[in-house]
Order: C-alpha cells, then sequence, then structure tokens
C-alpha cells in the first residue's frame, strides 16, 4: 500500500473502481461543499474536488477536500500546475497530508482565458505559472512519498503518503502520441489515470490495445471517464469545443430526439434529456468497463451531483465495496 487510500484499496481488490466529482462553490459557503459531499458519499469509491476548473475562482480544492472528508467522503484533491510554483506545491501537499488527505491527481489546469469564454468575466489576464508541468508534478509527488525527499533534495521528517493520480486524453490530437503521452506519466510515477470523457467508444478501444500492448494497464490504474449529459446542446458543445472529446451523432441524436418529444415544454424537455443522459451514462459505463486493460469509471456530473447515486445504482456498481483498511 502507497497510501492507504479507500480508492487506492478498492482498485488493489481487482474490483471496478468509481470516482466521482465535485466542484466547490465560487463562494465561501462550505455548506455547498457539505451538501455535494452528502450526495456522492456511499455512491462512489472517492470523489475529485476540483481545483478552480476553467479558471474561475472557487473554494480551493485542498479546503473542500478536507471538508468532504470531515463529512465521510474520501476525496481527491486536484493539484494544477497554472498556479503554483514548485515551493508553493510542495507547501500544500504536505498541508493536505497534515490534514489526512490521501489522493491527489495532477493535471496542468485549464488557461486563464477559459474562465471568460463564458458568460463570467473571470481573469483572463491572470499569469499562469507553470513552473512544472504535469509530469514533474507527479515525479515530486513520487520523490516525497518514496524517498521523503523534497524536489531540491532536502529530507522531509516525514513524507506525505499519496495515491499519485494523473489525467489522460486518449482521442486528443495528435492522437498518434496520446499512448506515449501516458507512458511518460506512468514512468514518472502515477498510480492511477482518470481519462477524459469518453463517447467515442471504438476509438477509445483502439487506443487501450495500444496501452495493452505498450503493457501500461499492468504499471496503473486506467478510470475510464465519462461525463453526464443534460442535453443534445451539451454534447453538440462537446463534440465541437472540447479538445480530446468526440460524440458520435448517434447519442446527439438520441438527446435531440427526447427533447423534441416534449413539444414547447421546456421543462418537461429538460426532464426528458437529463434522463436519457443518464441511461446513455450507464450504457457507456458498461462499454468502458468491458473493454480490457480499464480498472475503473470515472463519472463526471458537472454540477449535477445529485445524478451519481441513480447513476451507479442503474450500472449495478451499488452498493461501493468495503474494504477494511490494514
Amino acid at each position: 500500500m502507497k497510501s492507504g487510500s479507500n480508492l487506492e484499496r478498492v482498485i488493489l481488490s481487482g474490483q471496478p473502481a468509481v470516482t466521482a466529482e465535485l466542484g466547490p462553490p465560487m463562494s465561501a459557503d462550505g455548506h455547498e461543499v457539505v451538501k455535494k459531499a452528502q450526495l456522492l458519499k456511499g455512491n462512489c469509491d472517492a470523489a475529485n474536488v476540483t481545483d478552480c476548473q476553467t479558471a474561475v475562482v472557487r473554494i480551493s480544492s485542498i479546503a473542500a477536500a478536507a471538508i468532504a472528508f470531515q463529512q465521510g467522503l474520501e476525496p481527491v484533491m486536484q493539484m494544477t500546475c497554472r498556479d503554483r510554483n514548485r515551493i508553493a506545491i510542495q507547501a500544500d501537499l504536505l498541508g493536505a497530508a497534515a490534514m489526512g488527505l490521501k489522493n491527489c491527481l495532477c493535471i496542468a489546469g485549464d488557461h486563464q482565458s477559459f474562465s471568460a469564454a463564458g458568460r463570467l468575466k473571470g481573469h483572463p489576464g491572470a499569469k499562469n505559472v507553470y513552473d512544472v508541468d504535469t509530469c514533474q508534478l507527479v515525479s515530486i509527488m513520487k520523490k516525497m512519498r518514496d524517498n521523503g525527499l523534497q524536489e531540491g533534495g532536502d529530507t522531509l521528517e516525514i513524507a506525505p503518503k499519496f495515491f499519485i493520480g494523473a489525467s489522460w486524453t486518449p482521442m486528443g490530437d495528435p492522437i498518434d502520441f496520446r499512448p506515449v503521452n501516458l507512458m511518460k506519466k506512468v514512468n514518472a510515477g502515477a498510480d492511477f489515470i482518470q481519462t477524459q470523457g469518453i463517447y467515442d467508444i471504438e476509438g477509445f478501444r483502439s487506443q487501450m490495445e495500444k496501452i495493452r500492448n505498450m503493457g501500461l494497464h499492468e504499471r496503473t490504474a486506467i478510470l475510464g471517464g465519462i461525463i453526464v449529459p443534460r442535453s443534445g446542446m451539451m454534447l453538440k458543445y462537446m463534440d465541437s469545443s472540447v479538445a480530446g472529446v468526440s460524440v458520435p451523432k448517434s447519442l446527439i441524436d438520441r438527446m435531440m430526439k427526447a427533447k423534441a418529444a416534449a413539444g414547447d415544454d421546456k421543462k418537461k424537455a429538460r426532464q426528458l434529456q437529463e434522463g436519457e443522459g443518464k441511461k446513455i451514462t450507464v450504457e457507456l459505463i458498461h462499454q468502458v468497463l468491458e473493454t480490457p486493460g480499464v480498472r475503473g469509471v470515472h463519472i463526471q456530473a458537472i454540477e449535477w451531483e445529485s445524478a451519481i447515486a441513480d447513476i451507479v445504482k442503474a450500472a449495478g456498481l451499488y452498493p461501493r465495496p468495503n474494504i477494511p483498511a490494514e
């Protein structure tokens, strides 16, 4: 055991792992985190606590993860390279470990220009940091955990024990480079991988075949990412505007057909699309888990944490395993 986290124990048991996502609020209201933690508790093995996703200011990942942990939900805090240099990163990691956090997902972080892409003003003029990249961040964490050393070489009296994660976009461009990108993160020390949202199952399986040929599935636990669709327009947007996401037309048509069935009733249209979105998610979960080399799923119900319980139960993944700590 590298960290002793619940997520690590489930993965080592050989049972399919389930992670979800908790988005902190754009306010100092910790009760919002408590509410979301209660929705997710018992329906996943751990929940990612996002780190200012889309470069929008929210309660910090570490603080929100600590609140979720107090509520009995195991968090996966996120650590972006965008906002911190290596000193701040290591200080935050030590602080998180001191609060009992055991899982960390290393990501680059959305560019600050993303924050002004929608209705929000955001901080497009903010300076990014990127003192280290994602692979270097994974390596820093591994060095702290396994060798008890800071990045600069100073000794840690007590080393943080993290289950180290990284993200992967299997269908991103250039697609032939994606397996190499994953290999770099695995070589750096990533214990688990959460992928970008998968809708193109055949394309994902083609990439996973390459991963198996490289033996990477035996060196890290790959959790297939699934973004829960709420509307046909959401799927159209992801297909056209989200890097590394390709949505088959058949899925978009299903969502649009559900909307059309409601006629001019907007409330019913939303309900029908959300219901169809849950069905699509369950189908994708089964298809992803049937793919050789996959060890679990990462279900992302963006600002819709209440949908996770229904989805996990419908997919036959409830109750979640209870594996006592050694």
